[in-house]
């Protein structure tokens, strides 16, 4: 496959994953991992889609802001669970609306995975966070994800597949 269409492909595969939970981003950079000369553009296409995808996620919060803590406010009268939801995005919300650490609660987010990058681009549509701010942090934060899975594939398969 060309370079050009590994890109194209893992662009979308990056969009689809970042909106739809089922769709693993991380496995498909592991095999990506295991092309040659591929492995660079897969990570790059990859965490641009998310990056996209996470970007449709936080324009989506900031218009809805409203909506959002009306369905919040709801689900949490209905159990346990939801609660302790609503704690979390409480909290994610009090990080992104403080300039000092809401940057690096998406890069945390979006390189580690914890607190969720969803729940953080939700969260940081609401909280006010600039959209190239997050963009950004997003953007660099799935580059470094993707890359440290790739590598110790693309690493084995270069020492071992020569």
């Amino acid at each position: 496959m060309s370079s050009v269409a590994e890109a194209g492909l893992a662009l979308g595969y990056g969009l689809a994953s970042a909106l739809v939970p089922i769709v693993n981003a991380e496995a498909y950079a592991v095999v990506a991992g295991h092309r040659r000369g591929h492995a660079l553009v897969t990570v790059i296409a990859l965490a641009l889609g998310q990056t996209a995808g996470k970007l449709l996620l936080f324009d989506a919060a900031r218009r809805g802001t409203g909506r959002l803590a009306q369905i919040l406010a709801r689900r949490s009268r209905s159990g346990r669970a939801a609660a302790a939801g609503v704690r979390w995005a409480g909290r994610i919300q009090r990080w992104l609306s403080r300039r000092r650490t809401a940057l690096p609660t998406v890069l945390a987010s979006a390189a580690i995975g914890v607190p969720p990058l969803a729940v953080v681009s939700l969260a940081a549509g609401t909280a006010g966070l600039r959209h190239r701010e997050f963009a950004v942090a997003c953007l660099l934060g799935r580059v470094l994800r993707f890359a440290l899975l790739v590598l110790p594939a693309a690493l084995a398969y270069g020492v071992f597949h020569k």
